[in-house]
């Protein structure tokens, strides 16, 4: 069930960037009725029943949303936001536990990178300004610099990671999320490369058949459209 479980996901993704009402909702469908197969599958093991999944959501959005749901709540700085969401989800877990527990090791990288920085910083292990974080991406850049000019495979793989690293949080703090940008990066670029293609074929040529000084100037018209 996992990889269809996944491609469902991405499916509803793609659907909500497109801005495809009528798409998401075929996805939106298709991801119940993973759910609603999931939870057969464990009610046949007798595992938990789809009632059990409704009332566990239930019971945990109340539970952390007390200035939403309890009408005795006494208004507080810390009725919403992440810090007050992740403080009331630290006092379900035991005292050993980690302030990272809980982020899936199957996320993408750059999402994974984003919750495991997030919950180090609710927890004060961050950077208090976005100059910090910009700072420290030059840092890690001339740190990549030097593993390039060592020629070591290992060290340039081990400083590639940090600057990445770094540029997540670089993007929580300004704030913009990594994974979003790159997935919108990684669209435009592909646009604008097939917009060059079209433009080639239209001329009797392919890409790897024209000179770099002819693509470059082609290029920039297209990032120009």
């Amino acid at each position: 069930m996992v990889p269809y479980v996944l491609e469902e996901v991405y499916e509803a993704l793609d659907a909500i960037e497109q801005g495809d009402d009528g798409e998401l909702k075929k996805e939106l469908g298709d991801m119940l009725f993973h759910v609603v197969m999931l939870s057969q599958m464990a009610t046949e093991r007798g595992a938990f029943t789809m009632d059990d999944v409704l009332e566990r959501i239930s019971t945990k959005m109340i539970d952390r949303h007390p200035h939403v749901f309890d009408p005795n709540h006494v208004p507080g700085e810390d009725d919403g936001g992440l810090s007050a969401w992740e403080a009331r989800k630290a006092k379900e877990r035991p005292r050993e536990s980690s302030a990272l527990d809980g982020v899936p090791k199957a996320l993408p990288a750059l999402l994974r990178a984003h919750r495991i920085s997030e919950k180090a910083g609710v927890v004060g292990f961050d950077w208090p300004h976005v100059a910090g974080v910009r700072a420290k991406l030059d840092e890690e850049v001339g740190e990549l610099d030097e593993a390039i000019a060592s020629g070591d495979a290992e060290a340039i793989g081990e400083e590639l990671g940090d600057v990445l690293f770094t540029l997540v949080n670089l993007g929580r703090h300004l704030p913009v999320d990594a994974e979003t940008a790159l997935r919108t990066a990684t669209s435009r670029f592909e646009a604008r490369f097939r917009a060059l293609e079209t433009q080639l074929a239209r001329d009797g040529r392919m890409v790897n058949e024209t000179s770099a000084e002819a693509l470059e100037p082609l290029w920039r018209q297209m990032k120009g459209r």
